[in-house]
């Protein structure tokens, strides 16, 4: 087995993720806008216990649908806090409607999330074909300026860190390991 699923080893849910949707192209604005607020909530914490709340959050936040998400009321968000289910941090929680406003001005930009996203790379999957996990990077000089061009427009959470889990998790990059039987199943 390859060294590619041992973060994901053990866990269902995580080794569901590694399996069927990291690093799988994804072009769907609503599912990168998820990721995007996903990988921000995830930030001082681990990846496991985001997935595990994944459900909680997608019930909370209207499926992440964009649109449903910019609508969001200040009394809708602050119900928010007391939801279990989330990581309840304002910041964090409040940071969904900010960012789905802001995605909403990228689309009307851009003509779509997916657009704005994919022209980081000219529409072309990294795919670094690493052959151990020591290999594989945190950080590129892309998601530096995805990171750098999102904090412009106001987009919260999205360090070079952040962006570049964000950009694996809908498949602009793929790090599965060049042995991994799950790298070149196909996308989504």
């Amino acid at each position: 087995m390859s060294e590619c699923r041992a973060w994901s080893a053990g866990d269902p849910i995580l080794e569901d993720y590694h399996d069927h949707e990291w690093c799988k192209i994804n072009h769907d604005d609503d599912f990168q806008f998820m990721m995007l607020c996903l990988e921000g909530a995830s930030v001082g914490l681990s990846w496991q216990i985001i997935m595990h709340k994944k459900e909680a959050y997608c019930a909370a936040f209207h499926d992440f649908r964009i649109d449903a998400c910019a609508a969001m009321t200040d009394e809708e968000l602050e119900s928010q806090l007391t939801n279990t289910g989330l990581i309840r941090n304002r910041n964090k929680i409040f940071s969904v409607r900010k960012n789905a406003r802001i995605v909403q001005q990228i689309q009307k930009e851009f003509g779509s999330f997916d657009s704005y996203l994919w022209g980081f790379t000219n529409g072309r999957q990294i795919d670094g074909c690493w052959k151990t996990p020591a290999q594989v990077p945190t950080v590129s000089d892309v998601s530096i300026a995805m990171s750098k061009d999102m904090k412009k427009r106001g987009i919260a959470f999205v360090g070079p860190v952040i962006t570049y889990s964000f950009l694996q998790s809908i498949g602009i990059v793929n790090d599965h390991l060049a042995d991994c039987e799950y790298r070149s199943r196909s996308s989504r």
